[in-house]
């Protein structure tokens, strides 16, 4: 708090605590959320400033010199300066409110026009206005639990000696192989130049890059070579994929936390991931109360037994074949059957998790066939030292493995993936030169924020969603 005009105390709504106030003088800024005017000659504003779900009851009376002029204009998202002073509240559930002495208008809000009215208004299309949904209680609420995610993810790894790096936007590899990726050319799309041996092919020689470039789809091979020389590092940043899925779990655009740590194994990282999980549901649970009170009454009231749950848990862990063992011998009827080879679905993952063990579990030695060609093989040559972290009610959230730091092995999958060793040549040096045991996982930011806050579209837990057929704002 600091000082403001004359013995005002300037407050953010957060960090006010009025209830220890009273008798003190204090500066508020903020929007109008409500306005209710009462016959008896004054009006009540419930004012918020965004820092907090909670907004501040402001009493306007019609003493005021602009009260009539102005005051009773300021309706729903109009922007306000008000000195007042604290006092005792007699109205129930609040035990202070603020008289104001003044109320500055710096911006009215037509309520004829403005979009946001108290009523109930759909997801769909405070989508279509994304620029002011999150003036909204359930938005602000959200994005602040994001803030605090992001702030607690960043506090897990330097807390524990590791390092921040930045690895590209841009890339000429494909971390995962699956050929989903953005294009980045400066090439005239209808004129662009062609080889002059092969009039078919496009002579991306002449391209900015000299090459065929993507958006990055993950930052975790240039991690790995960071990890070989600094041992702990994350990258944090965003990712893309040009996947053409119109679902409520999949966005084109969206952030990854990698972590990546030299002379770790399997078990080293599914320990890391377990603590990482556990810290982060814990801080949004002890510094967003009151913004998980909300979203628990209005979105979903089991997100806060269920992160609870994980947070005083021990993760169940077993491999993939036990998994499927323990899914063949079920007698549920899934929509997808089981057997061994199969990428699990989001189905057999819950059954685990909600019905099987009732808390998160860890499943690893994947099928090789169905991972990444960076994942080390285990010594059967038919699974990799993979491992996926699934909590209940939406099955995977992490994903990660051990890498492979066998160069001989390595070149092999990459060939299996038909993927050309000589374009992965700075990679395969890693193995060359001081290889190292090293793993590491990724977390996507916005399916954690939307597991954490029970929203039910993933669009809904990002500031501005890109999707297919849609990049507004």
């Amino acid at each position: 708090m600091t000082t403001a005009t004359g013995d005002a105390i300037k407050m953010k709504v957060k960090q006010a605590r009025l209830e220890e106030s009273v008798g003190k003088r204090v500066l508020l800024q903020g929007w109008v959320r409500s306005r209710r005017d009462s016959k008896g000659g004054f009006s009540f504003i419930d004012l918020n400033d965004g820092t907090s779900i909670k907004g501040v009851q402001v009493i306007a009376e019609k003493a005021l010199e602009n009260y009539e002029s102005e005051i009773l204009k300021c309706g729903i998202g109009s922007s306000v300066e008000i000195i007042g002073d604290v006092v005792a509240s007699p109205a129930k559930g609040q035990a202070t409110e603020v008289k104001a002495l003044s109320v500055k208008v710096y911006g009215y809000a037509d309520p004829n026009e403005y979009p946001l009215q108290k009523k109930e208004t759909s997801y769909e299309y405070l989508r279509s206005i994304a620029h002011l949904r999150p003036r909204t209680m359930t938005f602000g609420a959200v994005f602040r639990v994001r803030n605090e995610i992001c702030r607690s993810i960043h506090n897990f790894f330097q807390n524990q000696g590791f390092i921040y790096v930045h690895t590209p936007i841009i890339t000429a590899s494909d971390c995962e192989g699956a050929g989903q990726m953005f294009k980045v050319s400066t090439l005239d799309l209808l004129n662009a130049p062609r080889k002059a041996d092969n009039p078919a092919e496009i002579d991306f020689e002449q391209d900015f890059f000299g090459k065929p470039t993507n958006l990055t789809v993950s930052g975790q091979l240039e991690g790995e070579c960071f990890a070989t020389a600094l041992h702990s590092i994350y990258t944090f940043g965003p990712t893309f994929r040009a996947e053409n899925s119109n679902t409520t779990r999949h966005l084109a655009e969206f952030w990854m936390i990698e972590p990546e740590v030299a002379f770790c194994d399997l078990e080293g990282d599914m320990d890391l991931a377990e603590s990482f999980l556990k810290t982060i549901f814990s801080d949004v649970m002890n510094n967003c109360a009151d913004d998980m009170e909300f979203l628990n009454e209005k979105i979903d009231n089991t997100i806060l037994s269920t992160l609870k749950g994980i947070v005083e848990s021990d993760f169940e862990r077993l491999t993939y074949t036990e998994a499927v063992s323990i899914l063949e011998k079920s007698g549920e009827k899934f929509d997808f059957p089981v057997k061994w080879g199969i990428d699990l679905q989001t189905e057999h993952e819950r059954y685990l998790t909600e019905k099987k063990f009732k808390k998160p579990v860890i499943l690893t030695d994947y099928p090789a066939e169905i991972k990444a060609f960076y994942m080390k093989m285990n010594a059967d040559g038919k699974t990799v030292r993979a491992m996926d972290v699934l909590v209940p009610k939406i099955g995977e959230i992490i994903g990660g493995s051990q890498r492979e730091d066998n160069l001989e092995i390595l070149e092999r999958r990459m060939k299996d993936f038909h993927l050309n060793p000589e374009e992965y040549w700075w990679y395969l040096d890693l193995r060359r030169y001081g290889t190292v045991p090293h793993a590491g996982f990724g977390l996507g930011l916005e399916r954690c924020v939307q597991f954490t806050t029970g929203m039910g579209n993933i669009r809904d837990v990002i500031p501005f969603p890109r999707t297919p057929k849609s990049a507004d704002f």
